[in-house]
């Protein structure tokens, strides 16, 4: 029996494999999930520390979304190109390379004394994160050949994934109450020390038998097509329209173009295209990408709204959101007896369906919206994204030939850090275009107490805590209604496009298998 199926048995009486693996699997799935959540956990953590942040470092409107935004984006460009190694040099090696590299890195993040440093360390950590994220999905596809039991992973894989989405801010409150910023990306030392010394021991090697040519123009091209665009939606945010942006959408589109064009012309291509003529496929991948939309811009706002409108610590706010976190496990583990027998769009559906309801509960709420009814609403979005994401997963690995794995792996794990740059660059950015055209700024503040104050609602705080108490409170009550307002019609664009991705699952996946 080879190394690859040591732990699966013969099936008695048959004389045919049975394909099931033993405790060993189980192991390595255990060792995978600790990178998975390890990146969830950082595409969100920094959203939840940002209000210190902003008081401590004084980044701008745009500097703020970017210390967020650069590493699901770089994320994002680099996952298909990584994908795409894994399946040429070992998705293992890949995997443990990433690892040593994303906690160098952490250390770095950790002690940024600025802005813009803290914006480069997160851009590496995305380099090596990149690395980490297609190697636990498609080692899934190689340890786990029955589908049932790759089901089952896959459900506490993305489970995981969508928790640690939303552990992200929990972790973040608790390490601010005791500690400084910084600690928030120290947590990744001592999740990678375990993962490297067991990995080697229990994860088998895997890789693609016969890869193409590594494609360094396909790589340049990928990020090409995506870092302009949401460039253009932040400067949109921050200073209005210009040709520039405009400019910058067109480069963004035409080099997608060019990539498309290039994968379809290519005998090996980096991604191969032609899996999106499965309707499966594409829907799942799009029902990923809307998902994490959802969850990350609404984490955004309200881990905000918690600590900075209604004065909650950031334990306390973090303790809020508990109830989602635990809700959002249970449903990605509970759907999958479920969806063997209801059809995989019905449940998808729902799921995207209840995420609506979430952002109409904080729509109508507005500004009067408690710490009970956000933590109400973050459940009923958690519970749709938890079911919506583990059967989302499963189409996207289930459909595809094995020795693509490493590929729609990436591209799954693409629609999720996308989704995550979507969810701050366009709703985050909505809501920051709101606070900055209704901010009203009492008279007597410096032109650097301005220019914090009218930017973020954070630098507002700061800067009223400077002020004599009654000048003070006047700022305070105006940042505070300009933020909530900008929630209220952000809440109402996330809830539409939660209806639309409701009526895509229903589309594009009715003639999915449960």
């Amino acid at each position: 029996m080879s190394s690859s199926t040591s732990t699966r048995s013969l099936a008695t009486g048959t004389g045919t494999p049975d394909l099931r693996v033993g405790a060993r699997g189980w192991l390595a799935l255990a060792v995978l999930m600790l990178p998975v959540l390890l990146v969830s956990i950082d595409n969100t953590v920094l959203s939840f520390a940002l209000p210190v942040i902003s008081e401590t470092l004084h980044p701008s409107a745009a500097a703020q979304l970017w210390m967020i935004d650069t590493y699901p984006l770089v994320l994002a460009g680099l996952l298909v190109a990584m994908g795409n190694l894994g399946d040429r040099v070992g998705r293992r090696k890949l995997l443990l390379i990433g690892a040593v590299g994303f906690g160098a890195l952490s250390m770095v993040a950790a002690f940024a004394p600025t802005a813009e440093l803290l914006i480069a360390a997160r851009a590496g950590l995305a380099f090596f994160g990149a690395m980490l994220m297609p190697s636990t999905l498609s080692l899934l596809r190689t340890i786990f050949a029955d589908r049932r039991q790759r089901r089952l992973a896959i459900a506490i894989w993305a489970a995981g994934f969508a928790a640690g989405a939303a552990l992200g801010p929990i972790v973040g409150g608790v390490l601010l109450e005791h500690f400084w910023w910084g600690s928030v990306f120290l947590i990744a030392v001592p999740v990678l020390i375990p993962l490297l010394i067991l990995a080697p021991l229990v994860i088998p090697e895997s890789k693609d038998p016969t890869p193409g040519p590594l494609d360094l123009v396909s790589i340049g091209l990928s990020l090409v097509m995506i870092v302009p665009i949401v460039f253009a939606i932040k400067q949109v945010a921050t200073e209005g329209f210009s040709f520039a942006a405009l400019g910058l959408v067109a480069l963004g589109l035409a080099a997608g173009f060019a990539f498309v064009r290039r994968q379809l012309g290519r005998e090996n291509p980096m991604l191969d295209m032609r899996l999106f003529r499965v309707g499966a496929f594409t829907g799942a991948v799009l029902v990923n990408l809307l998902s994490v939309v959802a969850l990350v811009g609404f984490l955004f706002f309200v881990s905000q709204h918690l600590q900075l409108v209604l004065g909650l610590s950031p334990l306390d706010a973090a303790l809020a959101l508990v109830p989602g976190l635990i809700v959002m496990v249970v449903a990605g583990l509970a759907v999958v007896p479920v969806v063997r027998r209801v059809k995989p769009s019905i449940v998808v559906a729902l799921g995207l369906a209840l995420s609506a309801v979430a952002y109409i509960i904080v729509m109508l709420t507005g500004q009067h919206a408690s710490a009970a009814t956000l933590s109400i609403a973050f459940a009923v979005l958690a519970l749709g994204i938890g079911a919506a994401e583990t059967i989302s997963n499963d189409l996207i690995i289930s459909v595809v030939p094995e020795n693509k794995a490493g590929a729609a792996s990436a591209v799954s794990e693409t629609a999720y850090e996308l989704g995550a740059v979507l969810g701050t660059a366009v709703l985050g950015s909505i809501l920051t275009a709101f606070y900055r055209s209704g901010v009203v700024l009492p008279l007597g503040l410096s032109d650097t107490q301005a220019t914090a104050a009218s930017e973020t609602l954070g630098g507002a705080v700061s800067v009223s805590n400077e002020l004599p108490w009654s000048l003070g409170q006047v700022l305070l009550h105006s940042a505070r209604n300009a933020f909530d307002s900008g929630v209220v019609t952000t809440s109402a664009i996330g809830a539409a496009l939660m209806v639309a991705a409701t009526i895509l699952a229903l589309v594009t996946l009715r003639k999915a298998r449960g």
